[in-house]
């Protein structure tokens, strides 16, 4: 009977529970924000430019930061700061409403490109839909605890998020790109990085400790803190135009990277896939802090050099690395399956690093620069399709173990 249910997709299950419908939409933006990209890439390889009513790169970028990583970072906040704060599961349904605000906003978002004039409407309702959420999350995350040590700067990050997200709408209303370069800076340096190395801080330690024989947790608080400084004292420079000094914060904040790489166990997480997804994901950082640093001193002596590569190597190589193990075994654990990396979700990961370092050296090779983006588009869409053929049924069925949620 199990195994007939098990089989049965249908919509129900989606609200459920919140990491389900917010991984499954997610799991679909993850091929929506690549698609325009993808086919303006192709374009310029046959010589021609789309119709956009925004510059492309501003679109891809607005997509690339606030279309897909909110709805894992919620999903995976509404699942676990209420444990980490010793509280229960969230109670059903609680999270319906802020979601449907946030559906609603990317229908009109995408209807946009059509129709200009939907856009600032949908961007205000994701901004309603995005606070709604840290709302809902604030009392949880301030609650005295040994949890608030992670809670309370994963929410000040949603919060430097929704900022972001202010920003863009401050690009649509007005059209300055000093908009869109806050927006991205706010977006890559207050938001993702500080929210993506307090979960890694917290959950690597833990989950290679439950794993690995003689594994001791090692999370001193004064890692936290200083990545967290390095992050936004980088994005405050940027926004003071003050780029060629980012070095100074940049390459103290690789060193660390690095030594926590090491500290954490890189080479022993590859007895289970599963974990060494978050590891690898994670030694992303060291190398695209360092490349950012070397970018910083090259500017710093009147130099242009990299151009995107350490911005890539930090969006795709940690973020989404990290998003892609995260989510993965959140989805597992909480459908009731075995936390094992199946052949297909191992080979994924190496997949997306491979994007990864393809939209890399398009960056360094210039004369074969127009292939390789079209190559890394393309590769991210076939990456991300097989993953979520392979995951998103899952949030459209019962646990397999029969348990709610």
């Amino acid at each position: 009977m199990m195994n007939q249910l098990g089989s049965t997709l249908h919509w129900r299950w989606l609200l459920a529970a919140p990491h389900r419908a917010m991984f499954f939409l997610g799991a679909l933006q993850l091929l929506l924000v690549m698609l325009p990209w993808a086919a303006e890439m192709l374009a310029r390889l046959t010589g021609q430019s789309l119709p956009w009513s925004w510059p492309p790169g501003w679109w891809h970028a607005l997509l690339a930061i606030d279309g897909v990583f909110p709805f894992f970072v919620f999903g995976f906040l509404l699942t676990a700061m209420p444990r980490w704060q010793g509280y229960g599961d969230l109670p059903a349904g609680v999270f319906v409403r802020p979601w449907g605000v946030l559906v609603a906003g990317w229908t009109l978002i995408y209807a946009s490109a059509l129709l200009p004039v939907l856009r600032l409407p949908g961007m205000a309702l994701v901004f309603a839909g995005w606070a709604w959420l840290l709302v809902m999350l604030a009392p949880i995350a301030f609650r005295a605890g040994n949890g608030r040590l992670h809670a309370v700067p994963a929410w000040l990050a949603t919060v430097a998020g929704l900022a972001g997200w202010g920003a863009w709408m401050g690009f649509a209303a007005t059209g300055d790109g000093a908009w869109a370069r806050a927006a991205i800076d706010v977006g890559v340096w207050g938001f993702l990085l500080p929210v993506f190395f307090t979960v890694s801080h917290r959950m690597i330690p833990f989950f290679s400790s439950a794993v690995l024989d003689d594994y001791t947790a090692f999370r001193p608080p004064w890692a936290l803190f200083m990545m967290l400084g390095a992050a936004v004292g980088h994005g405050v420079l940027m926004l003071l135009g003050e780029a060629q000094l980012t070095w100074l914060v940049d390459l103290p904040a690789a060193g660390l990277a690095v030594f926590l790489t090491v500290r954490w166990g890189l080479v022993r997480s590859f007895e289970v896939p599963l974990l060494a997804m978050l590891h690898l994901g994670f030694m992303w950082l060291g190398l695209a802090l360092a490349l950012f640093g070397v970018q910083s001193l090259a500017a710093w002596q009147g130099s242009t050099v990299l151009g995107l590569a350490p911005l890539h190597a930090l969006g795709i190589g940690m973020f989404t690395v990290i998003a892609l193990g995260m989510v993965s075994r959140v989805t597992l654990g909480h459908s009731g399956q075995a936390l094992r990396a199946d052949a297909t979700t191992w080979r994924l990961c190496w997949a997306v690093q491979a994007v990864a370092v393809v939209r890399m050296l398009a960056e360094l090779w210039t004369s074969a620069q127009a292939v390789l983006l079209v190559l890394a588009a393309v590769g991210w869409l076939v990456a991300f399709g097989f993953w979520a053929r392979r995951y998103m049924p899952v949030y459209l069925r019962p646990r397999a173990d029969g348990r709610p949620g």
